[in-house]
């Protein structure tokens, strides 16, 4: 689904996501709209503007994973402020690209977002990690004591946490991808998180990483 209420920016996208092969479910163009329609759509990933006519694309984002939480939310955004792209994490985005980024990089991110993958801007992982880390004292969004993770969960999350894609995980450590997104998805459901920002949060705040920054657009 494309939120945007630029209608030629908006036809733009979902042409060139038709083009590439995904189905384009709904294009809309505020925040109302959206709303409306996400419980038929369905979609696996909403490409979201923050600049929105009737509310915040923050507000936008936070409702929709609640009205939708299999969704995705994608921000596709001319701004590139930090305070704008914490706030957009926060309230449950799992990837930030700038509208400057170039078609292929734009379907990349929503291959990756659809995998399960946190896609960032080059330069804004470390941003949004730097917070985490800032923020390492709040309360854990899982609640209470941390259950029992295995072995090769705990060491998935590890990788996570450092920014690593599931593809560079699966490939360190000799498994399918979709055994690396199991046990993301194990994890998942294992500490009550919704996505793979509030996972890397978790890790942070109880030492599950160390000092690397991720690397590339992660």
């Amino acid at each position: 689904m494309v939120v945007d209420d630029h209608p030629m920016w908006r036809d733009a996208v979902a042409r060139d996501l038709t083009e590439a092969g995904y189905d384009v479910v709904a294009t809309v163009a505020d925040g109302a709209q959206a709303l409306r329609v996400i419980g038929a759509a369905r979609p696996d990933v909403v490409v979201l503007d923050l600049q929105l006519p009737d509310t915040s694309g923050v507000e936008v984002t936070r409702a929709l994973r609640t009205a939708c939480p299999a969704a995705r939310v994608l921000v596709l955004s001319a701004s590139g402020e930090q305070q704008d792209v914490l706030d957009a994490v926060k309230a449950g985005a799992v990837g930030y690209l700038l509208k400057s980024a170039a078609l292929a990089e734009f379907l990349d991110a929503v291959r990756r977002t659809a995998e399960g993958d946190a896609v960032f801007t080059p330069g804004l992982a470390a941003l949004v990690l730097g917070e985490f880390r800032r923020l390492a004292s709040a309360p854990v969004t899982g609640g209470g004591d941390a259950p029992a993770l295995t072995e090769r969960e705990t060491e998935i999350l590890r990788m996570v946490a450092t920014g690593m894609s599931y593809k560079q995980i699966a490939s360190r450590l000799v498994l399918s991808h979709r055994t690396v997104q199991n046990h993301v998805q194990n994890s998942l459901g294992k500490l009550h998180l919704h996505n793979r920002v509030e996972l890397v949060r978790y890790a942070i705040e109880h030492g599950l990483t160390g000092a690397s920054e991720p690397g590339g657009s992660q």
